[in-house]
């Protein structure tokens, strides 16, 4: 595996603003359920009987609202009588802070870019309004190589499908959602097959991108399934690939050509919190190298109650690292070259190093169940610090009653 970054990525992780959306990220297996109008979405339910709990997302009210549906049309005003047709054209007119972008279930094509920023106070959120409802494919003549591409910052894009297996024509796509604004969170989306059949070379990609390239800073990684990313061993492409500092949390990743979880660039003051990897090159790589802005490498990252199961690497640290990196309370296990790999003397602490005995894991499924089983070592071997209050389903976690390792809690 080379210490070189795939492209520019960068982010900083925010702590959301209390207006943001309360969004319960929702199983693996997440079920299509009903679209509401503006103010409260459900329909986050669970298709398998052995996972998940229902969950909501509400909004804050935003000013301004618009709307788009496959029956829609993109000369109509975006209105819930009349909305757009694509994506492209919500794009161009969701351009005011205090706006809210509701997307109805349907197939969307990809390849566009947002650019309009919201404030501290007033966000944009563009919301998929049943979770990956709204399925973003490639379009029949591809022009780029990115599925969603926003610029913007405090934007929040939430509960999408993003498929890149439909390949059509012309240029292939290697990046899935890729953010190069400040302030953002990406929470809830699939994220899968995307960059599969491409020559495996260092133009790289990855499913989720955090990039300082544009001076991008604070965004939160949050309840993101992304799999099967990647051709197989390819260490160019990555799962949720962050370059500066930024929150990785209760997120599934597995089967990544490279690194499930890489930090690169400009790196540092990162939290990789209760996140469940597997079947991948690496499972997580805290590093820093090829700088932009800085050249301190990655300090100040936080590596506590992830699962890194079933991988050839399991957690390492390459490049220029900092000795103020903690690892604590992980499940590392089953990483046939090495499970651990740390700099400057660091060692980690808590760690579990026995199967976690999941509900339902196999490599090969399209959709393990990565939720513990009931005699998992996972359950109440967490650490408090940095844990997210609730799990990917939305299920509270609790220091007094226990946190689970990995992005379910039982």
């Amino acid at each position: 595996m080379t210490n070189q970054a795939i492209f520019a990525l960068r982010t900083n992780a925010i702590v959301r603003h209390s207006a943001t959306v309360l969004l319960a990220a929702c199983a693996v297996h997440g079920a299509m359920g009903s679209a509401h109008a503006a103010g409260t979405l459900s329909g986050y339910d669970s298709l398998s009987s052995a996972a998940g709990v229902q969950a909501s997302a509400t909004l804050p009210a935003t000013a301004y609202n618009y709307y788009v549906s496959p029956t829609g049309s993109d000369s109509a005003a975006g209105t819930q009588a009349a909305p757009f047709k694509t994506l492209a054209r919500a794009a161009k007119a969701a351009t005011r802070a205090g706006t809210t972008v509701f997307v109805a279930p349907g197939t969307y094509a990809g390849g566009f870019k947002t650019t309009a920023n919201g404030t501290a106070a007033s966000r944009i959120y563009w919301v998929s309004t049943t979770k990956w409802g709204a399925k973003i494919v490639p379009p029949t003549n591809s022009t780029n190589k990115t599925a969603w591409d926003n610029r913007g910052n405090y934007v929040s894009i939430i509960g999408f499908d993003v498929d890149g297996s439909k390949l059509a024509g012309g240029t292939k796509w290697t990046l899935g959602i890729y953010t190069g604004g400040s302030y953002n969170v990406i929470e809830g989306n699939r994220v899968h097959h995307t960059a599969n059949t491409i020559s495996c070379s260092s133009a790289g990609g990855s499913a989720i991108g955090v990039d300082s390239y544009f001076n991008g800073v604070m965004t939160d990684v949050i309840g993101n399934v992304v799999h099967d990313i990647g051709p197989a061993g390819c260490s160019y492409v990555q799962g949720i690939y962050v370059s500066t500092s930024g929150t990785i949390k209760n997120n599934v990743v597995y089967r990544v050509g490279s690194a499930a979880i890489h930090l690169w660039h400009d790196a540092t003051d990162v939290k990789i919190v209760n996140n469940t990897v597997s079947a991948s090159n690496f499972g997580i790589i805290v590093g820093g190298g090829d700088f932009y802005f800085t050249s301190a490498g990655a300090n100040n990252v936080h590596v506590h109650n992830n699962i890194v199961y079933d991988n050839k690497y399991g957690i390492s640290e390459q490049g220029k690292t900092g000795s103020a990196n903690t690892y604590q309370n992980n499940l590392v296990f089953k990483n046939t070259t090495y499970n651990w790999q740390l700099r400057n003397g660091l060692s980690h602490t808590g760690t579990i190093t026995s199967d976690p005995l999941l509900a339902g894991y196999s490599r090969t499924a399209a959709f393990p169940n990565f939720k513990p089983g009931t005699s998992s070592p996972v359950i109440g071997r967490g650490v408090a610090t940095y844990a997210p209050a609730t799990d990917i389903d939305g299920r509270a976690r609790s220091a007094s009653a226990g946190v689970d390792v990995g992005a379910y809690q039982r």
